[in-house]
């Protein structure tokens, strides 16, 4: 017993240090969706796979 209240107050001091640590920026509210939903622009993912795409069409 003795241990799993140890093992408890280890969880819960390690659980408040993240969030003192995340400040203002953590956000717990979970998943988003629709307009409140935010996402990194793809702009850089979908550049380098384009190229090779119309390079190999226009072999063709």
């Amino acid at each position: 017993m003795l241990k799993i209240i140890i093992g408890f107050i280890i969880f819960a001091a390690l659980a408040m240090f993240v969030i003192m640590k995340g400040g203002s920026s953590l956000d717990m509210g979970g998943e988003k969706h629709g307009d409140e939903a935010v996402h990194a622009p793809a702009e850089a993912a979908s550049s380098p796979a384009a190229a090779p795409a119309s390079e190999a069409s226009a072999a063709k």
